[in-house]
């Protein structure tokens, strides 16, 4: 298969269940991945074959588009490939706002994890501080207390 055949399969793959600005970013992305890889020595027949079926390549595209952040669908769709998407500059080529969605299970127990922890941990600084300070301050709490308790008697 060629890249114009695979190009088009995963366009008509994709068209019914992505938006159109959806279907162009995916389809920019592997044309200019193939065109990386070609340029690395690889023919461009075996960056097709690497990719693997336009049609699974889109299942997984549109599967992973309820929530997972890109970088998993990316991964998924060149999992045969021997390089990660850092190299093909995805990242350098994306421009805009990044959401921090927290629309799967996952990540909302990941969130509570997070602040239970965050919790936790301040209290025990907390508790260390008072059980460091314990010490001196207890004493010189009573002292204060019995002076004032004394002290205010001689008028």
């Amino acid at each position: 298969m060629t890249k114009s055949e695979f190009l088009v399969q995963l366009k008509k793959a994709l068209q019914d269940k992505l938006s159109s600005t959806a279907v162009q970013e995916n389809m920019d992305y592997y044309d200019r991945y193939i065109i990386e890889e070609t340029a690395k020595g690889k023919s461009e027949q075996e960056v097709v074959d690497m990719l693997g079926d336009p049609w699974i390549l889109a299942r997984t595209i549109t599967d992973a588009s309820d929530g997972t952040d890109w970088e998993t669908v990316y991964e998924a769709g060149s999992d045969k490939g021997t390089s990660s998407h850092e190299e093909r500059g995805y990242h350098q080529d994306r421009k805009g706002t990044h959401m921090f969605v927290l629309n799967t299970w996952v990540h909302r127990i990941l969130l509570i994890l997070f602040v239970v922890m965050l919790i936790m941990l301040i209290i025990s600084v907390i508790s260390g501080v008072v059980s460091f300070l314990a010490p001196v301050l207890v004493p010189l709490l009573i002292v204060m207390f019995v002076v004032r308790l004394f002290g205010g008697r001689r008028s």
